[in-house]
């Protein structure tokens, strides 16, 4: 990990870089030639200038050894500059990820070494065709080259699909299956029998190169192995899921956030019925606040996670870096579709920025496992834990943030607990059901548990800033008042989404009749969460009031 002091002059670094070479005028050109700008790629990972790479390279190497929460940073940052711009970045940390986690000292010590001396481009070679986000189903091979006895090498054969960086990288990290099983080799441009497709014409994110990959008996020497042993790649792709979905969680963080913080001005300026639409309701209330709300949850949510990855111990988080990853990349898409609206035909066109946002942030909810795959493993290792607790996980859960509340009643993080109380009903009465044999039911639940999950993070982070023990690099755009309001806020909408959309699946699923259907509303806490809408509004006010620099105004006023 890299000190606050280093990390606060890299991001000044990377925001004068952007001001420079990427101004709005420049993206919308480079958007509309669909072309990535190569050269400030290679020019950012240049290691005698931004030098961006770095980051992501142990000290060992070369690099500055930044931990999860530096890079969180870094990534939210670059996408509020440029989505395809950071996934250009991104695909090579990507691709260097095998190597990280799976490599021999010598491999480490070569390739890392190289991507922090020479910026050298990176590409990550798993998706397939015909497998998707299903990495147990790859048919790209891998055949062992034998020499008297020995294996000295391999030809790989097979077909790569979707891969960032796909024609302009200058390695490439391949997952194939080898005799012994999946795994990961280290391949070179210009490789004999390797060969890249034009690139991908796309709904977004322009400014990334993305290409299919060929390969035809392309041989490496056995020493491209990553790890020198057979059959663990697939362990190496998920010893990382939880850190790399937590940076495409940073990009639905920051894209988001850039839209919003266009449109908010542009509400200033905008007048309609002789007022500007910052201080209606109608425009404020619906296509703002809950959409900062959503968005500082699902920070809530990436910062508490890559807090727990630095401290070690838990192993990879994969199911908090679903759940951040869930959260931000649907809230950032959500911002930025509101963004449109909020900017009305102006929105809709594509000299403004949102529009661009817009369809580069949709990406996030894809690529490193769809929205869908991360329901999925939300759901499943959480009904894991409501099993093995006999459906007390979340009840439980619930209780700490009672307590919580006993020491900041401000935070709402007893209504945060009635949403995790209200989950633990609605995974019960499935479990009594056997509801989840509906994959439409088990994949809601995961959505359900993001959702009572961020809640209780927001509040947390929220209590945090309030003792003044949050962590130093953590951001700053709200003070504590403020984050207590969000909290509320976004704890509300989550209580009142799990009771409410969690009884809609149940009756539909015949897992609730309707001579039952009074005792269990109560025992979901149903009543008590309406009533805990109360407050929304002035809280919605006030949030509205801090964005748009009403607070200290309206205060003084009052004095």
């Amino acid at each position: 990990m890299i000190a606050a002091k280093t990390l606060k002059l890299s991001l000044k670094s990377l925001k004068d870089f952007a001001k420079r070479r990427l101004p709005d005028e420049k993206l919308l050109e480079l958007d509309d030639k669909d072309e990535c700008p190569i050269d400030v790629v290679r020019t950012m990972c240049d290691p005698n200038q931004l030098a961006i790479q770095l980051l992501f390279v142990p000290e060992e190497f070369g690099g500055m050894g930044g931990g999860a929460f530096d890079v969180y940073c870094i990534c939210e940052e670059m996408a509020r500059i440029d989505l395809g711009i950071a996934t250009a970045v991104l695909a090579t940390f990507l691709g260097s990820d095998p190597i990280t986690v799976g490599a021999t000292t010598e491999q480490k010590k070569v390739w890392l070494t190289r991507i922090a001396d020479e910026g050298l481009l990176f590409a990550y070679g798993a998706t397939e065709p015909e497998a998707g986000s299903d990495l147990g189903s790859l048919r790209t091979t891998a055949d062992r080259v034998m020499k008297d006895g020995s294996v000295v090498g391999y030809k790989i054969n097979g077909n790569k699909q979707w891969i960032s960086n796909g024609g302009v990288a200058d390695a490439y990290s391949v997952l194939a299956n080898a005799p012994g099983g999946p795994s990961w080799f280290i391949l070179e441009k210009g490789a004999k029998g390797f060969s890249h497709d034009e690139p991908e014409e796309k709904h977004g994110i322009h400014l990334s190169n993305t290409a299919a990959l060929a390969f035809n008996d392309v041989y490496v020497d056995a020493d491209r192995l990553i790890g020198g042993v057979e059959g663990q790649g697939l362990n190496q792709a998920q010893a990382v899921f939880g850190y790399t979905r937590l940076m495409v969680a940073a990009f639905g963080l920051g894209a988001g956030w850039s839209a919003l913080d266009r449109a908010i001005p542009y509400s200033t300026k905008r007048i309609q019925a002789g007022a500007p639409l910052s201080e209606k309701q109608g425009y404020t209330h619906k296509l703002i606040v809950p959409n900062v709300a959503r968005l500082e949850g699902s920070r809530a949510c990436i910062e508490e996670t890559a807090d727990r990855i630095d401290s070690g111990g838990e192993g990879s988080l994969n199911t908090e870096g679903a759940i951040a990853k869930y959260m931000a990349s649907e809230a950032g898409n959500r911002a930025a579709e509101d963004s449109i609206q909020a900017l009305g035909g102006y929105g809709y066109t594509h000299e403004y920025m949102v529009e661009k946002i817009k369809r580069d942030v949709r990406i996030t909810t894809i690529y490193e496992g769809t929205s869908e795959i991360m329901e999925m493993t939300i759901s499943r290792d959480r009904w894991q834990s409501h099993l093995k607790t006999r459906g007390q996980h979340y009840h439980e859960e619930a209780r700490k943030f009672e307590a919580l509340h006993g020491q900041h009643p401000e935070v709402g993080a007893n209504i945060a607990a009635l949403g995790l109380h209200a989950l633990a009903e609605v995974m019960e009465k499935a479990r009594i059901g056997r509801l989840t044999r509906y994959q439409h039911i088990l994949l809601r639940l995961g959505e359900l548990i993001a959702y009572a999950e961020c809640a209780g993070s927001l509040s947390r982070r929220a209590a945090l800033l309030a003792d003044g023990k949050l962590n130093e690099k953590a951001n700053r755009r709200f003070d504590a008042p403020a984050l207590a309001a969000l909290s509320r806020i976004f704890a509300r909408e989550a209580a009142f989404k799990v009771a409410e959309e969690g009884l809609r699946l149940l009756v539909g699923a015949a897992g609730v009749n309707e001579a039952e259907m009074p005792a269990f509303e109560t025992s979901l806490g149903l009543p008590v969460i309406h009533r805990a809408q109360a407050g929304l509004i002035p809280d919605m006010d006030y949030i509205a009031d801090v964005l748009y620099g009403r607070v200290a105004k309206r205060t003084a006023v009052a004095a």
